[in-house]
């Protein structure tokens, strides 16, 4: 993921993306395509909203050029693929976000996590747990 920006402002994906990258993406992971044109977007888009396909055709563009989608030629057009599933994109996000702390942020942004999952549920503060003791098993410890 290349140019990767955070808008705190925002949620989701468009925390990271513009508005209609983020539509497209949405798009692209709802329907479960392997390969898809300009035109399966535009096709699904219109369905909500008016829009031109260079406009669709642009924004692909860009999200190829920020790594989000493979592309290969078909004749005479190109189809897409994107890179990474929601899930992979959001973790890839986090991770992005969190690296680019100083030390101090680091153990703020931990001591955050911890206090915000267990205001939630214990369902939650359960799954920190096992998710730590899976990844110390991972490392050997």
């Amino acid at each position: 993921m290349k140019g990767l920006r955070i808008r705190p402002e925002r949620r989701g994906l468009r925390a990271s993306l513009f508005d209609l990258e983020a539509d497209i993406m949405e798009v692209v992971w709802a329907r479960g395509w392997d390969w898809f044109s300009v035109a399966d977007v535009l096709e699904e888009l219109r369905r909500r909203r008016d829009i031109a396909y260079t406009t669709v055709m642009t924004t692909v563009s860009r999200l190829y050029d920020k790594r989000m989608l493979r592309r290969r030629r078909d004749g005479r057009r190109y189809v897409y693929a994107p890179r990474m599933s929601r899930e992979e994109f959001e973790r890839e996000a986090a991770r992005r976000v969190f690296d680019s702390l100083p030390s101090a942020g680091r153990e703020a942004a931990l001591a955050l996590l911890v206090d915000r999952v267990a205001s939630g549920d214990a369902a939650e503060l359960e799954e920190l747990a096992r998710l730590i003791a899976r990844k110390k098993r991972e490392l050997g410890r």
